[in-house]
């Protein structure tokens, strides 16, 4: 005979190997206060409807308490034979208050309990990354609001650009973090269902009240379908889609942050706690930390593969493929919230290094386009203007200078448009100051962007 909970049927013990091969207890064991919040609830329901004795559940959830007490004191065993946290729970209340223990999966499925385990787990984890995304924005704003007035080279396809305020380069990071939280926050919604009394499948003969155990565990919506209800993993689907793309958002910044601290940029330096050195070349300050968020992006997005994987052919309802959808979720989750936590602590220790970001404004032709627009706004059309600039550019290359050694003489064999005020249109000042359209990089618009960013970070629970 078996001596599995779910054994009645079954002559045989089950292998010991597949016992190993199809246990979740070594991943699942995380949702225990999921699992017993969620248990203590369908107790009180099933009370509440005269499914079982006032006083039965009253010893179920004393001992479920018990129990949450051994596991947060580290004194609990799991065991690999009772397969998962919920036959190890509902086994230890059994042993604990007897008979009163086995009425507890009265009217449920491990397939309805695991999609609330998870449901629960995955609503409040969330939660947590919300706040450590608005943690690193508030470390965004803070070198953004420090920094406001040093001017930085901006770039398209790595080449330099135009000059523009760093402050407005890092509020751009902010603004993919306003949307990660945004996508979360739908992950959240779709997380906020409660899938419990759908049963294995098909819901259940007794007269539950699942209305009671949605307002006991503060959801907000039912499945209104039981076979969905124990098959839906969208919620989670959605939540690995949502942490990819903010660890490709990390990933970017992190390789942004690579390439400023090394000798050939000498942007910023990052802080000695945030680096390693070398056991062979003493002079070595390497960025291993944002070096490892940018490897572990990939290990995020391979969940995502993974997940979408295993659910693109299953049949309705539940099937044992679904275990699978936990151990890359826990990771992706683990992943997310670490490199979140570790990039907020580098860009509150990263120094920058103005003079060296002034330099190269200087020592470059990022102001090639104000010179065009120059000459625009005295009437000539942008196509010949962008010429007459260009060839210029050419020269200065020809002859080793920049565009602001050229003497008011040497401008004017390229147009008699150039007046003495050329000299002064091209500092970098100058042309950060121009871009003033909404949303540009001008003192005036970057400034506002920090008040709104401030604004939007009160807003959203987290204004230290």
């Amino acid at each position: 005979m078996s001596d599995k909970l779910w054994g009645g049927r079954f002559e045989k013990s089950t292998d010991e190997m597949i016992n190993e091969f199809q246990a979740s207890i070594n991943f699942d064991k995380r949702m225990y206060r999921e699992d017993i919040e969620g248990s203590m609830a369908h107790a009180k329901m099933l009370a509440a409807q005269g499914i079982i004795t006032d006083d039965d559940a009253k010893k179920i959830c004393a001992g479920l308490s018990d129990i949450l007490k051994q596991i947060d004191a580290d004194e609990f065993k799991f065991s690999v034979e009772l397969e998962d946290i919920h036959m190890n729970i509902e086994a230890a209340l059994t042993a604990a208050i007897g008979v009163a223990g086995g009425r507890l999966h009265t009217a449920r499925s491990r397939n309805d309990q695991v999609a609330l385990d998870t449901h629960l787990y995955m609503r409040r984890q969330v939660r947590e990354v919300q706040r450590l995304i608005l943690d690193l924005q508030m470390e965004l704003i803070k070198a953004a609001d420090k920094n406001r007035d040093v001017i930085f080279p901006g770039y398209t396809h790595l080449q330099r650009a135009q000059p523009i305020l760093f402050a407005h380069h890092l509020l751009a990071y902010f603004c993919m973090l306003q949307r990660d939280w945004a996508r979360f926050e739908g992950v959240h919604d779709r997380a906020d269902i409660m899938p419990l009394g759908a049963g294995a499948l098909a819901g259940t003969t007794f007269d539950i009240d699942r209305e009671f155990v949605a307002h006991e565990l503060n959801f907000s919506a039912i499945y209104s379908n039981s076979l969905d209800a124990v098959s839906d993993r969208d919620y989670l689907l959605e939540f690995l889609s949502a942490a990819s793309i903010a660890m490709v958002h990390l990933s970017r910044l992190s390789e942004e942050i690579i390439l400023w601290c090394s000798r050939e940029f000498s942007f910023v330096e990052l802080d000695d706690a945030h680096c390693t050195g070398s056991s062979m070349m003493p002079q070595k300050k390497n960025p291993d930390v944002p070096e490892l968020v940018r490897g572990k992006t990939g290990r995020v997005i391979g969940h995502l593969m993974a997940l979408l994987t295993t659910v693109k052919a299953l049949p309705l309802a539940y099937n044992k493929d679904l275990q699978e959808d936990k151990e890359g979720v826990f990771d992706a989750l683990d992943t997310l919230k670490f490199s979140l936590a570790v990039c907020a602590q580098i860009i509150a220790g990263m120094k920058v290094r103005r003079d060296n970001m002034r330099r190269a404004v200087e020592e470059d032709f990022s102001n090639a386009t104000d010179l065009a627009d120059y000459l625009v706004k005295k009437a000539l059309p942008f196509r010949q203007a962008h010429e007459v600039s260009g060839k210029l550019v050419h020269r200065c290359i020809e002859r080793g200078i920049y565009l602001k050694d050229l003497t008011l003489e040497e401008f004017k064999e390229f147009s008699p448009l150039f007046g003495a005020d050329i000299h002064e249109a091209i500092k970098p000042e100058t042309c950060v100051a121009a871009r003033n359209s909404q949303g540009g990089t001008s003192y005036q618009q970057v400034n506002l962007q920090i008040i709104a960013a401030k604004d939007w970070i009160k807003a959203h629970g987290n204004d230290d």
